[in-house]
């Protein structure tokens, strides 16, 4: 078994540019200062469902390195956007190709705490969790907070 505690000071935020994984990025580094963890923010990148016009072609190299440059750029930017250019508490970027579910389960492994976000639909529908949120609530090895957009 792993020593736990060498990791139990990080908290895992999802964060894909949407409003909720804004707040809950600005929630997540709340929290760790309340704790004195750190923050990892992590997105994800993966490949088109089709790629090539006529039928599935592997991408070439630099398809994937665009990908994952503009993957990164948005976290960059949306870390920026929420945090400025001097967070208060120490905040890490991680870009990982993979589904976000995946690559936030894998990021949270051996982490204190997983935030996500929810966008619900509106109407009765927006009561439902999303399908990441919800893979990660059913799946995370650590306590996942779920928050909701406009529940500051």
């Amino acid at each position: 078994m792993s020593d736990q505690r060498e990791d139990a000071g990080r908290v895992v935020v999802g964060v894909d540019g949407s409003d909720s994984s804004k707040q809950a990025l600005r929630w997540a580094v709340r929290q760790a200062e309340l704790t004195g963890a750190a923050v990892e923010a992590v997105t994800a990148w993966d490949l088109p469902q089709f790629h090539g016009s006529l039928a599935w072609l592997p991408p070439s190299s630099s398809d994937e390195g665009a990908l994952e440059a503009r993957a990164r750029q948005q976290l960059e930017d949306a870390v920026e956007e929420v945090l400025g250019s001097r967070p208060p508490v120490e905040v890490r970027t991680v870009v990982r190709y993979g589904t976000p579910a995946s690559v936030l389960l894998h990021a949270a492994r051996e982490a204190s705490l997983l935030v996500v976000g929810s966008r619900g639909l509106g109407g009765v529908a927006g009561l439902l969790l999303g399908s990441v949120a919800q893979h990660c609530v059913q799946h995370a090895a650590c306590p996942v907070v779920v928050f909701r957009e406009g529940t500051e």
